[in-house]
């Protein structure tokens, strides 16, 4: 069932081509229900799933390659994420573009990418896997020109267009060394082998390309420009590329993480890669103005924070990560035209609380000391190094909420709704990580025990997200001082590390349509 399932989007996808008219009534209707078939069918191979265990279609190729479909945790997980916020961003794309001259054309390319996507998540050889990036890509840079008129549209699509084709590029050479390596394209058997310990310098080589391809695939730093810059595309379109479409690098890593425990040099550059980017991406979107530019930073940010996850070997936390980001990045994005409204009539309880370093350091211990006793109930001290420091990571941000609450001038309603998110946000950490390893146990490779490289990164990173997270929560106490307007303004254009890349492939030139 599951190689069957983007057939109702590919149906409606023709329906919608060659339905003509302003306002073709059939068109919506059509692609709705297509949706709602596959959502219908992703439901009932997760329940096959539960009742039947993991399995694989049969292949629809020779000699071991050619299209079939991989039932198990994680295609089941990504198979119902896609289905269902691609049926949520149909509906709401019906209303969206409704007048719009081209909108049959639109809701065609959206089913097709869609589809495509579908047809990655599910891939079981890798042809398809191939097929399906691919063509998720190519769907996608349509939809990004639906507007060919606007300048700043073509020329963030014609950035989209080398990213893509470089990461395509990197996919192909990891679908190749993999095949040539095991002799097959079957991914199961792939990742036995390799769980096995099998492949020696070839695994570790496509290892590489993979994460080349997962980083571009994923806007990580440098390559992120185009990915702040396609909001000239109709909000659908940021609803699919935010929430669906740039999670294809971590499921990519996610996938293949026994081949890519193979490769530990390759997994510390994804952590070096991935903190940086998260880093990076979370300072800047502090400083955007318009609410689509700063949900794009943000992102940018949490891909970064999935590929570290990567990095470190916490496999289940980046897809609960994946499904967690993909539901709130579809809200936002969907919902971002009222957000300044609605942020405007949020009932506040007091004066803003500028917390100083006194409420600082008590909400950071009290952050600290509330991880520590929370995760005790949950076996802490059997948890991984790895899983420890990334969870420590998190309480920063939980460390950061409670210094508004512990500042003198918070109101005492403040303080204890800051004390009972904290507590509930520690508790919920722990709890979905458990589900996680929980659901993915025999799918997904457990952490291997950290090295002293391991060690080291993680160290790093600890130490790099606690300081920016101590900077960013004393940053009202010296906002006004010159050097912090400098610092925003260079921080607002991202360091003008986009400008760089523009340059470099000439990005600035934008031939106008005869």
């Amino acid at each position: 069932m599951p190689i069957l399932l983007p057939a109702p989007l590919l149906l409606a996808a023709v329906v919608s081509f060659t339905t003509r008219g302003h306002r073709p009534r059939a068109v919506p209707v059509w692609a709705e229900t297509a949706s709602l078939i596959t959502l219908a069918g992703s439901l009932a191979c997760l329940l096959a799933l539960v009742l039947d265990g993991p399995g694989v279609s049969p292949l629809f190729g020779a000699q071991g390659f050619g299209l079939s479909a991989r039932l198990d945790a994680v295609s089941a997980t990504m198979m119902v994420l896609v289905a269902f916020i691609g049926w949520i961003v149909v509906r709401y794309a019906n209303t969206y573009l409704d007048g719009e001259p081209r909108s049959g054309a639109f809701t065609g390319w959206l089913c097709l990418t869609l589809g495509a996507v579908l047809t990655l998540v599910v891939a079981g050889n890798l042809v398809q896997l191939v097929l399906g990036w691919v063509a998720t890509g190519v769907f996608l840079q349509r939809l990004l020109l639906f507007y060919p008129d606007r300048v700043a549209a073509r020329r963030a699509a014609r950035k989209a267009v080398l990213v893509t084709r470089l990461g395509d590029l990197a996919l192909i050479g990891t679908a190749g060394l993999l095949a040539i390596t095991y002799r097959t394209g079957d991914i199961g058997a792939i990742l036995e082998a390799a769980r096995l310990g099998q492949g020696g310098q070839l695994a570790v080589a496509a290892a590489a390309l993979a994460a080349l391809a997962a980083v571009l695939k994923s806007a990580q730093f440098p390559a992120h420009g185009w990915l702040t810059e396609v909001m000239e595309a109709p909000t659908p379109v940021s609803a699919l590329l935010h929430a669906g479409v740039i999670n294809a690098g971590g499921f990519l890593l996610i996938r293949f993480a026994d081949v890519m425990l193979l490769a530990p040099g390759v997994l510390a550059v994804l952590v070096m890669t991935g903190g940086f980017t998260a880093l990076f991406g979370s300072l800047v979107m502090l400083t955007q103005p318009a609410v689509k530019t700063s949900l794009a930073w943000s992102t940018v940010a949490q891909m970064g924070f999935m590929i570290l996850q990567c990095g470190l070997a916490l496999f289940p936390l980046a897809l609960l990560h994946i499904v967690a980001h993909s539901l709130y990045k579809a809200h936002s994005f969907l919902a971002s035209g009222g957000a300044v409204e609605r942020v405007a009539a949020i009932r506040r309880p007091g004066p803003v609380a500028v917390p100083n370093a006194g409420a600082v350091g008590r909400a950071f211990l009290t952050a600290l000391a509330l991880y520590v006793v929370i995760g005790l109930g949950f076996g802490l001290t059997h948890k991984s190094p790895q899983a420890i420091a990334l969870g420590a990571i998190l309480i920063f941000g939980v460390a950061y909420m409670l210094a508004q609450g512990f500042a003198d001038a918070a109101p005492a309603a403040l303080t204890r709704r800051t004390a009972l998110y904290a507590v509930i946000t520690s508790g919920a950490y722990f709890g979905l990580q458990m589900a996680a390893t929980h659901l993915t146990l025999g799918v997904l490779p457990a952490t291997p025990p950290p090295g002293p490289l391991e060690w080291g990164l993680t160290a790093l990173a600890v130490v790099s997200f606690g300081l920016v997270a101590i900077v960013q929560a004393m940053f009202p106490l010296w906002a006004h001082h010159p050097a912090a307007s400098g610092l925003r303004v260079h921080l607002s254009n991202g360091f003008y590390a986009n400008a760089v890349l523009d340059r470099l492939i000439r990005g600035w030139a934008v031939r106008h349509p005869a």
